[in-house]
């Protein structure tokens, strides 16, 4: 019997003196969610947890590229892709692309994630030829002017080499270590820390229809493995970032029961990244069929996302964000990001 512990996280600067903080960032807690399998959950004192636990979803996580994982981290996102289901093909060429970069920076920006293959719902494979000519010009040109951690986007190992050669820092693969045996070992060579995303399925086919017999407790046990795998190649942990990976093999209902367990995934000692920005619930829920309204909707659940301690947002509205942040901390426990 495996036995799982959610923090039930709050945001205030009331607190406690039993409180514990989460992972090092501002949110704290006294209770837990204690999850088992099969069985009604029960909430207990955090006290009553494991010391090893208490220790792992309590200690601050380091920094990686230079990002401080005390705070949250806007990651903007930048797709070089005709096809991306928000914003293909307008950043195709490079010149477009760094105007873009920097406009993000200047928005508050911390992380800049580049992608060259879309990973929409029903996207095919890119070739990593083409990726790597969508990506890398785009990344020398963006090293040239800003030294704003950037993020490689990307599923395969030489698309990965071939942009941290040109200046990226971070490879989010959004398979999680599934696609292309050869990325691990890659990034353990290079030194370079990873994010390691769920995914159920080939985007072509992630979405026709999704199961799990616990989506939280299924994406949790996947990322601990990955994140094992990642160690074992020689990641540091440390240098690992987890996503339960929203919309990857998912239904709204997966997406929903993920976000309110979110703090769950602090017990892997990792920091977590979630990207919700513009997502296909977003338009459900908030009736917002054009991905361009999707904002306000988006920034709602980065702000929840915020109160469990989750330290990365991958965001399209980087100001809106920004904005969102500063004044949700600022009403909250009266500090500005």
């Amino acid at each position: 019997m495996t036995n799982y512990f959610r923090p039930l996280a709050q945001l205030s600067a009331v607190r406690p003196t039993e409180a514990v903080t989460l992972a090092g960032t501002q949110s704290w807690f006294t209770h837990v969610e204690h999850l088992v399998r099969g069985q009604a959950s029960e909430i207990i004192h955090v006290s009553d947890t494991p010391s090893d636990w208490r220790a792992r979803v309590s200690t601050p996580r380091a920094p990686i590229a230079g990002l401080n994982m005390s705070k949250p981290v806007i990651m903007g996102i930048l797709n070089v892709t005709p096809d991306s289901f928000s914003d293909g093909g307008r950043h195709n060429s490079p010149k477009q692309a760094l105007g873009m970069a920097q406009q993000m920076v200047k928005d508050g920006a911390h992380l800049l994630d580049i992608g060259g293959e879309s990973t929409r719902p029903g996207a095919v494979e890119v070739p990593f030829e083409a990726e790597i000519a969508r990506t890398v010009p785009v990344i020398e040109a963006i090293r040239t002017s800003t030294h704003t951690p950037i993020s490689i986007d990307t599923r395969k190992a030489r698309v990965a080499h071939a942009a941290l050669d040109a200046g990226a820092n971070i490879v989010n693969d959004v398979s999680g270590f599934k696609f292309d045996p050869d990325l691990g070992p890659l990034c353990a060579t290079l030194s370079a820390p990873v994010c390691i995303m769920h995914a159920q399925g080939l985007p072509e086919t992630m979405q026709d229809a999704p199961e799990y017999d616990d989506v939280l407790l299924d994406v949790y046990d996947f990322l601990s493995e990955q994140v094992e795998l990642a160690v074992s190649y020689g990641i540091p942990r440390d240098q690992i970032i987890v996503d339960p990976g929203l919309g990857f093999g998912k239904t709204q209902a997966h997406n929903l029961a993920l976000i309110k367990g979110l703090s769950l995934f602090h017990g892997l000692a990792c920091p977590i990244l979630l990207g919700a920005s513009r997502k296909g619930f977003i338009r459900d829920i908030g009736k917002a069929p054009n991905a361009e309204d999707r904002a306000p909707g988006s920034i709602a659940i980065a702000l929840a996302a915020v109160v469990q301690g989750v330290q990365v947002l991958r965001v399209h509205d980087v100001s809106q964000t920004r904005q969102a942040l500063a004044l949700f901390q600022a009403a909250t426990i009266g500090v500005n990001i």
